[in-house]
């Protein structure tokens, strides 16, 4: 094997690809990255048996056909070192691989092609098409949602739920909820898949192109998701999602719209001075006023006044800041509305008219 590419054009999927590949192996050959060259066409392919990312690049001339892995660390940080603009040589020479690029030389230990693992063919059960801007935009507005190591693994990840007309993203950790939805025309069937926390990471950084579409194939065990340059696949969570829509409360007759960007300005300032362990504030409404106050061990206060569109009950709740900081940062509309019971009720959190998503926080005592 033996090919010539410009260090930009390499080190991009190779950046992606390397993300996918574990730091610490059981197996060695999982901590490399699988180059193959056919023709005009270079794959990267880094797995680590639950996600695989194949990226493609096209070379300006034709290569030497071959296959080997290298460490994708290393293969990596040799790129990242090259000036800007640099040509890369990579050939393989028996059971090393030579990478030169002007006056540097480097030479890499590999591992046999034949090694390299493959992620089972997947029999597509249902495929669809939708921008990739849309895919996007339901993962960044609820994947922060997503419990990070529950012992209830289901959680450890993002349900996918396809409808007749429509995708849904929905993520939760127990104590908040977050779902968005966009449409997409002739779904077909209704399912539900989890997608675990690395594979919908991974993916999301796949979708730069606001202007091309994304593929997307399900089967019972798999994700597969294709773009021009890249095809991502990960295995799904085996497990059931809580019934999510009987999280989101219903009937709130306490409605409050403010400022976001205030709000989020005193939610900043107030969890300053809050408990590093609980995170805990407590909102005082009032008619158009709304008091955020946190203290913590040291007996040190913070205290903040902000002017609010309120004419509910008065009442005093408390939540964990860092989950309201959280909604605040997704939310892009210049108000944002909350729906409140009672003291002892989630909030409901939403942008004023037309949201695609919904956020649920569990109030917290204090």
């Amino acid at each position: 094997m033996k090919f010539v590419i410009s260090r930009e054009a390499l080190l991009r999927p190779l950046q992606l690809v390397a993300g996918v590949v574990e730091k610490r192996q059981t197996l060695p050959v999982l901590s490399n990255v699988l180059l193959e060259t056919e023709g005009q066409q270079l794959s990267l392919t880094g797995t680590d048996l639950e996600v695989e990312l194949v990226g493609r690049v096209t070379l300006d001339e034709i290569g030497q056909e071959g296959a080997i892995t290298v460490p994708a660390k290393k293969l990596m940080d040799i790129c990242r070192s090259l000036p800007d603009g640099a040509q890369i040589e990579i050939e393989q020479d028996e059971a090393r691989v030579n990478v030169r690029s002007g006056r540097s030389r480097f030479t890499l230990s590999t591992l046999p092609a034949t090694e390299f693992p493959n992620v089972d063919a997947i029999a597509d059960e249902q495929t669809f098409s939708l921008p990739q801007s849309n895919l996007r935009h339901i993962i960044d507005r609820s994947s922060f949602a997503m419990a990070q190591q529950d012992v209830r693994y289901y959680l450890n990840g993002m349900l996918m739920e396809v409808t007749s007309d429509s995708l849904r993203a929905v993520a939760t950790d127990g104590h908040r909820l977050a779902t968005c939805v966009t449409e997409v025309a002739g779904l077909g069937e209704t399912r539900q898949i989890i997608l675990p926390r690395k594979g919908v990471l991974e993916m999301a950084k796949l979708l730069t192109d606001p202007e091309a579409s994304v593929s997307l194939s399900l089967s019972a065990n798999h994700l597969r998701a294709h773009t021009d340059e890249f095809t991502f696949t990960s295995k799904l969570v085996d497990g059931k999602f809580p019934d999510y829509s009987r999280v989101i409360p219903k009937g709130g007759n306490n409605v409050l719209l403010a400022d976001r960007t205030d709000l989020r300005q005193v939610f900043n300032r107030t969890a300053i001075l809050s408990n590093e362990k609980y995170r805990g504030v407590r909102l005082v409404l009032g008619t158009d006023t709304l008091q955020v106050f946190a203290n913590n061990p040291e007996q040190e206060e913070a205290e903040e006044t902000t002017a609010v569109e309120y004419q509910g009950d008065s009442f005093e709740i408390g939540f964990n800041v860092s989950y309201l900081q959280d909604v605040l940062g997704v939310i892009s509309t210049e108000k944002v509305k909350f729906t409140l019971s009672d003291a002892n009720s989630s909030a409901l959190i939403e942008e004023p008219e037309d949201s695609d998503a919904m956020y649920v926080v569990m109030p917290m005592r204090l």
